[in-house]
């Protein structure tokens, strides 16, 4: 009787799940296109996508999150060492415990420490294959706040470069980062180059008036400062005809009857995806929104005194502006967004706008091709990885200007799908060049959207998948047949 076997795989993520895309979409093909079972073990925080949790075939355990305040007393180095002990043997007893045995461990990496020794003695124990996939390197974040030559840095790389030597296989996402690991670290890796899924895609009319509705109350509150978007915005919502309110019109949108419009004097909407941590200088943009506003404002030619004045009759009769209101919508959750959201309070800006929120897994790629324009600060810790928030803006038909360093060419071609900056008065040379008479007359970011539309329309993560990662999931299961003890092959014939 033939063989018949349905793999198992798991997905380790010592983090976030809802925000690790990547390894949500790892889970979804291994699903869907290997046809295995697969367990996903994480941290709790964020859902992830809904097409995750509604999978039959995928099951998530989620692990506690450790805390250690109580330990305030003892010393930061010495918490951190109980605190990845504690993740180590918490990470053995969901890997070889709590979870049926795998096929194949998928371990996201970083973080190395301590999770790629957990799961290679998982593996060993129980008998399973281990694949890498490399998004950076963990020892280079470390680096960021402790500087490369701390001892903690320097044990952390040795840990790194020990375990993922130990690796049966490895992923990683850029042609550079394959390049140091197999001249530098001695490791053979496929690049596996991050791509959009089937959600993110260009937006409708109607759904971007739908998203608009729902994020209505969000986009008016300004913190308690007047702006450009919330300077008379109630206003913006009634009727010329009854002097009612009219809750089929947004900031952005307008329907009548079955028809929706966009407005010919809405704000220009940029959205930028932030982690709020120290490998993306978010002050860059507030520098080059500052910039931005003050020649914005200057091209207005209008009185100083009564410019605030003036912004609004000119925005509520129509009145063409040689450069829009900008919207500047932040998107993410991190460590830094306080501090940026009390700077942002401080700005004073006439003609530009922020507002910083956490949207659903499913609200935010109708965000992103409801844009005009993506804002990707992301500078890498190694320069090694590319930003997946710029492949998801390219997935909604969404340019980008982002940040340079030294392989974000592999993904931001100039002139083609985005622009690339190093400082702030490069970004807003960019932004008054792009909106300069928006939206009657864009045709530098009409060419920049459809060539994104040209070269990104058919790229997606299943195909890349299934070129890429599925050989090494097929191999891994090919050898899983042959390693089963005599007794489980007896029991599956």
């Amino acid at each position: 009787m033939e063989i018949k076997m349905k793999g198992r795989a798991a997905v380790v993520v010592l983090g976030d799940i809802g925000r690790s895309p990547r390894m949500q979409y790892h889970a979804l093909s291994l699903a869907n296109q290997a046809g295995m079972e697969v367990d996903i073990v994480a941290d709790g925080g964020t859902d992830p996508h809904m097409a995750v949790i509604e999978n039959q075939s995928i099951h998530l355990h989620k692990m506690r999150p450790i805390h250690l305040h109580r330990l305030s007393n003892i010393s930061r180095p010495l918490v951190l060492v109980l605190k990845t002990f504690i993740q180590f043997f918490q990470l053995i007893w969901f890997l070889c415990i709590k979870i049926p045995r795998p096929d194949i461990f998928i371990v996201q990496n970083p973080p190395s420490v301590p999770t790629l020794a957990a799961v290679k003695l998982a593996s060993w124990l129980r008998r399973s294959k281990f694949v890498i996939d490399w998004h950076n390197f963990g020892y280079t974040l470390l680096g960021l706040s402790h500087g490369r030559s701390h001892p903690f840095v320097k044990i952390y790389h040795w840990c790194e470069l020990f375990f993922g030597r130990m690796a049966h296989a490895a992923l990683c996402v850029t042609r550079a980062m394959k390049h140091e690991l197999d001249q530098n670290w001695g490791i053979k890796a496929t690049v596996l180059y991050d791509q959009p899924p089937e959600f993110f895609h260009p937006t409708s009319l109607e759904e971007k008036h739908e998203l608009f509705c729902r994020l209505q109350k969000e986009l008016s509150h300004s913190h308690g400062v007047l702006d450009c978007v919330s300077f008379g915005i109630d206003d913006a919502f009634i009727s010329r005809e009854g002097n009612e309110s009219d809750s089929k019109a947004t900031l952005f949108s307008t329907k009548v009857g079955h028809d929706i419009f966009l407005k010919p004097n809405r704000p220009a909407l940029v959205v930028s995806s932030t982690s709020w941590t120290s490998d993306e200088d978010f002050g860059m943009l507030l520098e080059a929104a500052v910039l931005y506003d003050r020649r914005a404002a200057a091209a207005m030619k209008e009185d100083d005194l009564a410019e605030v004045e003036m912004l609004w009759s000119d925005i509520s009769n129509g009145k063409h502006c040689l450069f829009p209101r900008l919207l500047f919508i932040i998107t993410g959750k991190g460590p830094d967004r306080e501090k940026y959201e009390n700077q942002i309070k401080k700005l004073q800006l006439k003609r530009v706008a922020f507002r910083t929120m956490w949207l659903s897994a499913e609200d935010y790629p109708l965000l992103l091709g409801s844009a005009d324009l993506g804002v990707c600060l992301h500078t890498s810790s190694s320069g090694l990885d590319l930003p997946m928030k710029v492949v998801d803006m390219f997935g909604c038909g969404l340019p980008v200007c982002a940040v340079s360093y030294s392989c974000i060419e592999e993904l931001v071609q100039v002139g083609t799908n985005g622009f690339l900056f190093s400082k702030s008065s490069e970004l807003a040379d960019e932004l008054l060049l792009l909106f300069k008479g928006f939206p009657e007359k864009n045709g530098d970011l009409k060419l920049l959207r459809d060539g994104t539309l040209a070269s990104w329309s058919s790229a997606r993560w299943a195909n890349k998948w299934e070129e890429h990662a599925l050989p090494l999931i097929d191999k891994a299961s090919a050898i899983f047949l042959k390693l089963l003890p005599l007794s489980q092959l007896i029991y599956h014939v």
